[in-house]
Parts: C-alpha cells; structure tokens; sequence
C-alpha cells in the first residue's frame, strides 16, 4: 500500500513481490535444520535461537517442534497456534503501523495539533520491534526446555546428506506428488482477488489508512475463526471443509472486482461515507471466513499426514508448497495487470500509456490517458473460470487423498 500510495506500478508491485519467495523456498535447507543440532541444547532451539537472532529460518524449527512439542491426539491444534499467532502479527505489523505512520489518520485521531507525518516511522517501527524479538527469543533460550526425542528414532536424520536422502524420499511419493500438485495451483482462482484487489480500492479513491483500519474488526474474527473450527469440524476429514470454501472462496472474487467497479459512485466530495464502509467490512469478514477455513483445515491435514520422525523436513515441504502456491500466482496476478490493461493517449494513438513515463508524455502533450479494459476485471474472470475448472478436479482428487490411509505417508527407510 506504501508502495501504491508512492505511484508505483503493477509492474513494480509483482518485482517487489519477490522479497516473499526466500520464505517460499525455506524447503532448500530444512534438512539441515532437521539433522545439525546440538543436543544439549535441544534441536529445535539450536536453529530457532540464533537464527530468530539472525532474522532468518526459524519457521522451520517452529514447524517440527510443533509436531513434537504437542501430544499426537493434539497435533491438529498447531495450525490453531499458527494462524492466531499470525493474526496477531498481521495486526500488530500491518494495520497498527499503517495507522501511526498516516499523518491523515495520527491528525484526525490522536492529534490535537495537525503535523504533515506519522507518529511512528518505518525506521523506529523496526527498531521496536526488533528489540521485542530479541527479548523474546532470549527468554525461550533460557526457559524453555525441549524433550528427549529418542523416542522417535531418528537415527536417519544423523547427517545433513541423509536428511536431503528423506526429502527426496519424501518427494517420491506418489501422494505427496500428487498434493504438490494441488498446492501449487488451488490458488490461482483466487490470485486476481488476493493480490489486486486492495491496491486497485486504493487507485479507485479509497485512503489506505482507512483501510489498514478496517482490518483492526476482523482480528477477533481472525482469532475466533481457527478456535471455532478447531472444535467444531471433524479432525478426521479436515479438507472437507477445506473444499467447501472454494466455490464461495471464488466467488468473492466477483464480488471484490464489482465492488472496486462501484467504489468511485461511492464518491461524495472525493471521500468515502460510512455505509460504503460497512458494506466493504462485511465482505472482508464473509471472505476471511473462506480464507481461514482452508488455512486452519489444510494446516490440520498437514499436521495429519507428516511422518514425526521427518517432522521439520515434512511440514516444511508442505507449507513451502502451500505458500509457493500462493507467492508465484500473487506476482504474476500483479505483473499481468498492466499487460492486459488497454489505454490509449488523447493526444496521440500512438502512445498506449503503459508506463509511467508514456503517460508524463502524454500529459506533457496536453492529453489524457483513457482506460479501455482494465486489466484488472479481465484477470478477475480469467481467475475464476480457471477456478471453477480447477474445483470439478481438485475436490474429486482431495478426497482421493484423504481417504487414503496413513501408512501412504510414511517415509520409507526410516528405523
């Protein structure tokens, strides 16, 4: 939204977009996290300590200590603890920041005097927080205590070279080859909504403050959602509920592309009134509701499916999966915006306005750029016929998975 507000392009926006692949591709050195620990200090501590020190990897030692840290009947309540904690992540980084670094919102809400910045800049923001980390992971150094793990005969997992031997291992596995390929493609219906859709609300008028605003609602949705599902829908079938989601999932993509289409009608003296507000926060939590269920319900059957004697390297490979799935249809959505976008200048039919510099040109000659085909619209239906297409075989190819049994999951060649 910063980047938006600051005049940057779709183009710029999928470029950027790359900064979330690293995360994405965390799978590359899970096996090292699985098999280079100190014991003493406990394995999931030994990468979890330094590297939350470091900034870098601790997702994956999170991820295996969950599988371990849990009793098995409970194991499902890790995807509970994941999307609470990012929940209050998401809050706490996105929308409280967003707020105290608008000089429009800090003005209106919590000034007496009006001043042309923030109250929080990006800089200090960081350096809070960063100190809070540190702090933290300090505190689970010294305090918490992981348990033996002898149990789980993990033998194998002695050397970095064989835990590369389990993932590859892991990888042959016709279920699991069959799921990479559910994962790395359920989100491309849903790419045009998830990734466009705030940015093109704010192109169409809507102050980005007050939409990191809306989101501070939903957070108790957000926390509620999980714990609700959790103990309500079937441990035993979890991507029932995960498959329903879909149609109503795409669905919103509709939705979201006719509401960005009316949001200038909303327009009264270039601002927003409350009704539109309303209106646009109870299709946010309608739209949360299928976006939690399929991460809560597809978290739970990871947890389900993983082999503990693999746990980081198997959970690891899982949500890489998932979230590589939703990285690269997040920057092609974003980098294909402009491309399907037509304009032309009024002042030339030669310039198409399709960069930034076309469109100073155009204005310096003394015409306008007008849009013809947004873009945006003609992606939102690409999205959502390919997900349609993609519901009538992936439901029929999730519940061949789920009904298969346990022992389809396990890695071979482990004692």
């Amino acid at each position: 939204m910063i980047l938006q507000n600051r005049g940057a392009s779709f183009k710029h926006q999928a470029e950027f977009s790359f900064v979330n692949w690293p995360f994405s591709l965390k799978l590359l050195w899970a096996p090292l996290v699985d098999s280079l620990y100190f014991q003493k200090f406990g394995r999931r501590k030994t990468w979890m300590v330094p590297v939350n020190f470091l900034a870098a990897t601790q997702d994956i030692a999170v991820d295996g200590w969950a599988l371990t840290m849990l009793q098995r009947k409970n194991v499902s309540y890790a995807s509970t603890c994941n999307s609470v904690g990012q929940t209050a992540g998401y809050f706490l980084g996105y929308v409280v920041f967003i707020a105290l670094e608008s000089a429009t919102f800090c003005n209106n809400y919590l000034r007496s005097e009006p001043e042309t910045y923030g109250i929080v800049t990006l800089t200090g923001f960081l350096h809070f927080w960063g100190i809070i980390y540190i702090v933290v992971t300090t505190l689970v150094a010294i305090f918490k205590k992981e348990k033996n793990e002898s149990s789980l005969r993990e033998s194998a997992l002695d050397a970095a070279s064989n835990s590369y031997k389990q993932l590859f291992n892991i990888l042959k596995l016709p279920s699991i080859q069959e799921f990479t390929i559910i994962l790395l493609t359920v989100k491309i219906g849903f790419a045009a909504c998830d990734a466009v859709t705030s940015l093109k609300l704010i192109e169409s008028g809507v102050p980005k403050e007050k939409l990191a605003i809306l989101a501070v609602p939903l957070v108790p949705l957000q926390i509620i959602l999980p714990l609700v599902i959790s103990a309500h829908h079937t441990k035993e079938r979890p991507m029932d509920l995960y498959v329903k989601a879909i149609p109503y999932r795409l669905m919103f993509g509709i939705c979201a592309a006719f509401f960005v289409h009316i949001t200038p009608l909303f327009l009264v003296d270039n601002k927003i009134p409350t009704n539109y507000y309303i209106l646009l926060l109870v299709i946010l939590a309608l739209h949360q509701v299928t976006i939690c269920c399929m991460f809560v319900q597809s978290m739970t059957f990871f947890a389900q499916i993983s082999d503990p004697r693999v746990g980081g390297t198997y959970m690891t490979l899982l949500n890489t999966l998932s979230n590589l799935g939703g990285t690269w249809t997040s920057t092609v959505a974003l980098w294909l915006v402009d491309p399907l976008t037509w304009k032309s200048c009024s002042a030339s039919a030669s310039n198409d306005c399709s960069t930034l510099q076309m469109m100073q040109v155009c204005e310096s000659e003394g015409g306008r750029c007008h849009t013809w085909l947004d873009g945006y619209y003609l992606e939102t239906i690409l999205c959502c016929a390919f997900g349609l297409l993609w519901y009538r075989w992936g439901k029929k190819a999730i519940h061949n998975l789920q009904t298969k049994p346990h022992e389809v999951w396990k890695v071979a060649g482990i004692n």
